[in-house]
């Protein structure tokens, strides 16, 4: 039975301060929760509609969750999404462990990238093409941000990331690192580039000074028409698929 007490907890979820203090964050809709029962992260609480229930008995079985069934009344409104008619999951958060540089691979650096929606968007653009480490600066915006879990659209699982000083971990791994700029070299002309950081900045400031001067390579994509500039979700689309048509 869904209590009072357990509304309140999940609707606290919204916010970054009370999914840090409970280490926990919840994931909605029927694909978002399929996805993250199938991964490596822990759900801890599964509410689910009789339909998905039954659609799934296997599945919510293996993840030995605890399994309340509601209606779809009950569901409405404890998410961000207007009508969810399946299920919601809480799920523990995974800690901010740092990893090696993968070598040989694309790695995507986010400056100060603060639209939740942008941070969804890119993570699943980052799982389209291959791309399973992210790295973000301390005031990107919070991964388990329930609008960049509805945006990732299920890419969340599938990537790898942590939150840190870029300049340190720049400096560490010591790997080319490409900044997206308006006065950038043609991307539609580079060739061969080697593995590193693709580096996009924030929304309205771009790449930061500080960051800039680690940058080896400033990448711009040409336009051709009248618009100041791209959304950084687009933008970074278009820098992954240029790269990943250029490596081997």
């Amino acid at each position: 039975m869904l209590s009072k007490n357990t509304v309140k907890f999940i609707k606290s979820l919204h916010q970054k301060k009370f999914r840090n203090q409970e280490q926990r964050f919840f994931v909605e809709g029927e694909k978002s929760v399929l996805e993250v029962l199938n991964s490596t992260f822990e759900v801890e609480l599964l509410l689910a509609t009789e339909t998905f229930i039954s659609a799934n008995r296997v599945l919510i079985s293996e993840a030995k969750t605890e399994l309340i069934p509601v209606t779809q009344k009950q569901l409405e409104g404890l998410g961000q999404y207007q009508s969810n008619d399946s299920a919601l999951a809480v799920v523990k958060l995974k800690s901010n462990e740092e990893f090696n540089y993968p070598a040989g691979e694309l790695v995507i650096g986010l400056d100060d990238v603060r639209d939740p929606g942008n941070l969804g968007t890119i993570i699943r653009i980052a799982d389209w093409y291959g791309i399973k480490h992210l790295v973000f600066s301390q005031q990107t915006a919070d991964f388990y941000n329930p609008k960049v879990i509805q945006a990732s659209m299920g890419s969340f699982t599938r990537v790898n990331f942590f939150y840190t000083d870029l300049k340190n971990i720049f400096e560490k791994w010591d790997v080319p690192v490409y900044g997206a700029f308006l006065n950038g070299q043609n991307i539609h002309q580079m060739t061969k580039p080697a593995p590193g950081i693709i580096l996009m900045g924030n929304e309205s400031q771009g790449i930061s000074g500080e960051l800039e001067k680690l940058v080896t390579q400033k990448v711009t994509i040409p336009g051709f028409g009248a618009a100041e500039s791209l959304n950084v979700a687009i933008a970074t689309a278009i820098i992954c698929d240029n790269f990943k048509r250029l490596l081997p």
